[in-house]
């Protein structure tokens, strides 16, 4: 029996130069549609599960195209709310080698950005909803968006409902006085929550020890300490933390950390070459709730949402287009990439 599950947020336009062109060379964009919870909701609808994306967008046909790009995976649209003036749309220029990517956003002023806390009925959406989804992205993109945010997470918690987020910090979205404000109020409200060392130092002023992903040195003790310190501040059910090493913007090392607030659960670290890493983390977090929802042990949850998001890497576009026996495959030990026929 699918598990209802519900993602608040804002689904943009991605526009990317093709063949690794920077933005001043290119003549043309290639075309797809994300964002952090649209991307979370995509993972868990190709899983199986009942998923509902609530946002909103403009009441005309490029709207009508995020939507569409939606339900083409299997995401529920029933509470999208459509009207305003425009849909936020977001430059990718890929990296490579060791020039990183790049992202501009042009979403102010977007249909999301617009909307009133008060268009969304929390009550309504929720019900029968078993986990609620959000970033540290949405509350950032305006104090509405905020607002609304919060009415959801009180929302769930009346009902009930396990929430989770991911922290996600955006430097271009917003401070980190701003988002330490906003996201502790919202924090009483979450039980899951994802993070890695950046948005944990950024948004709580909390620093994974002798840790230096820019020099590819990670030190697990030290990440270690960072999730047992966030859970207890917060009082979480779990906390799991991605762990990056980035050589280039080709070739990272990846693996995850997972803390239910009495054992730490690790698992293998997976040595990537990366084809698109946006939504690497959306892909982790989609992961990591579907282990969750369906009562996997700890240690297969953590393995389960790694083996996901190392997957996605290989993958053009922000929505992780794999299936659960690709990642149950993966989980198995069956890295070698060989020809499936």
């Amino acid at each position: 029996m699918a598990n209802k599950i519900v993602t608040f947020g804002e689904i943009m336009m991605r526009l990317s130069p093709p063949n690794y062109y920077r933005f001043v060379q290119t003549d043309s964009f290639d075309v797809t549609y994300g964002g952090a919870e649209a991307n979370v909701a995509a993972s868990l609808a190709n899983y199986g599960e009942n998923v509902y994306f609530v946002s909103k967008v403009p009441d005309n046909p490029i709207g009508q195209s995020a939507i569409n790009h939606l339900r083409r995976y299997g995401v529920k649209t029933d509470y999208i709310i459509q009207g305003g003036e425009r849909l936020g749309i977001y430059f990718h220029e890929f990296g490579a080698s060791q020039r990183p990517s790049l992202v501009i956003y042009d979403r102010k002023y977007s249909s999301f950005a617009e909307s009133q806390p008060t268009e969304y009925p929390w009550d309504k959406i929720l019900d029968e909803a078993k986990w609620f989804h959000f970033t540290g992205i949405t509350p950032a993109v305006s104090e509405n968006a905020a607002q609304a945010c919060l009415d959801a997470v009180k929302t769930a918690k009346n009902k009930g409902i396990i929430v989770s987020c991911d922290l996600n910090y955006r430097k271009k979205l917003w401070s980190s006085e701003k988002a330490n404000e906003v996201m502790s109020e919202l924090m009483k409200y979450v039980d899951v929550l994802i993070a890695n060392e950046e948005a944990a130092e950024k948004v709580f002023n909390i620093k994974a020890k002798d840790s230096d992903v820019s020099q590819g040195n990670l030190q697990l003790d030290g990440y270690k300490n960072l999730a047992k310190q966030i859970s207890e501040r917060f009082d979480l059910k779990g906390i799991a933390i991605t762990l990056r090493e980035s050589f280039s913007a080709f070739d990272n090392g990846w693996a995850g950390l997972y803390y239910d607030g009495s054992k730490f659960y690790c698992s293998k670290k997976y040595q990537i070459l990366i084809v698109d890493r946006v939504g690497g983390g959306d892909s982790f977090a989609g992961g990591l709730i579907y282990a969750l929802i369906n009562n996997y042990p700890h240690q297969e949850v953590i393995e389960f949402a790694t083996a996901a998001s190392c997957l996605k890497h290989s993958i053009i576009g922000d929505f992780n287009h794999v299936t659960l026996e690709e990642v149950k495959t993966l989980t198995k030990g069956d890295s070698t990439g060989r020809i499936q026929r």
